[in-house]
């Protein structure tokens, strides 16, 4: 698709290019495509409403399989923390980016002079990041790079950088026949330690590497980034529903040269009330990317 016409400090998701765009991938990939709201209509990007392209209000989609793995709630929150960790950034690098979650959220959030480079090892998730670049008129603001991130070494340094790691280790459960979920779930190309490791060689002085992992797996999470080099300066602990133990931790990081002092354990932040309502600390995180009313319009899964 040539996205060249498109004004990429205002990126339009005109529903009739993306339905085009969600029927050519169908037809390549010969499985069903969802087009799901990754930021709201509301959003704003230098105090302008971003606008579609018939005029009217429009936030970025994304497209992803039906049947494959789909973004959920920790890409989202990775995302949100990245942008109250953070100052505002000019550029920031997401690794292991799979369809454009983590890195496009926050390139959201950074505003519309921000740029973000990815990398991507597998070839689905690669191709899904493609089309949603191009659809949402992405493609002069992003850096898109296929490859293995254990092998990455871009001889620049970033001031933000950004990972959601696979959670567990191979043969710690049954292995989905699915390739990209299988990508998704289990450290087949590395584990947090090896996010950890090419985001100090890629971070900059007074930069921060913004991460999240299983909250049963804290220490793992915490023993690979010191073994990086890197200290954890903040963490936050999730809880997806009242009642229930944290599903996930939120992690901060810094070069020790940046920090060296104890790292601060902040309250965990709850997604859903015991009735399955957002709370209204889930229900700002929403409205951050652009949800007017802080509910999710489709795509979120907790």
């Amino acid at each position: 698709m040539n996205s060249s016409h498109l004004d990429p400090l205002h990126p339009p998701t005109g529903i009739d290019r993306w339905q085009g765009e969600r029927r050519g991938l169908e037809a390549e990939l010969g499985e069903l495509i969802t087009l799901d709201a990754l930021t709201g209509p509301n959003g704003l990007l230098d105090g302008e409403v971003l606008q579609d392209d018939a005029g009217g209000a429009a936030g970025w989609l994304i497209a992803q399989r039906k049947g494959g793995h789909r973004h959920s709630v920790d890409d989202v929150l990775t995302a949100w923390y990245a942008l109250q960790i953070s100052p505002p950034v000019k550029e920031h690098l997401d690794l292991g980016t799979g369809i454009g979650t983590v890195g496009l959220l926050t390139l959201w959030g950074m505003g519309a002079e921000a740029r973000l480079t990815c990398v991507e090892a597998q070839d689905i998730s690669y191709r899904l990041l493609q089309a949603n670049l191009d659809a949402n008129g992405l493609r002069s603001r992003v850096d898109s790079l296929q490859g293995d991130l254990r092998e990455l070494a871009l001889g620049r340094r970033f001031p933000l950088v950004t990972g959601s790691p696979p959670y567990f280790p191979p043969g710690s459960g049954v292995l989905p026949q699915d390739s990209q979920k299988a990508h998704a779930r289990f450290e087949l190309r590395g584990d947090v330690g090896d996010y950890a490791k090419a985001a100090r060689l890629h971070l900059a002085e007074g930069g921060w590497f913004v991460v999240c992992f299983p909250s049963p797996q804290k220490q793992r999470a915490l023993d690979g980034i010191a073994a990086a080099g890197l200290k954890v300066v903040r963490l936050r602990d999730v809880i997806p529903r009242e009642t229930l133990p944290p599903l996930f931790t939120l992690f901060a990081c810094q070069h020790p040269q940046d920090f060296d002092g104890e790292a601060t354990i902040q309250e965990p932040l709850t997604v859903r009330h015991a009735n399955g309502r957002l709370t209204e600390s889930m229900a700002k995180v929403r409205r951050v990317f652009g949800f007017a009313d802080g509910e999710s319009h489709g795509g979120y899964d907790t």
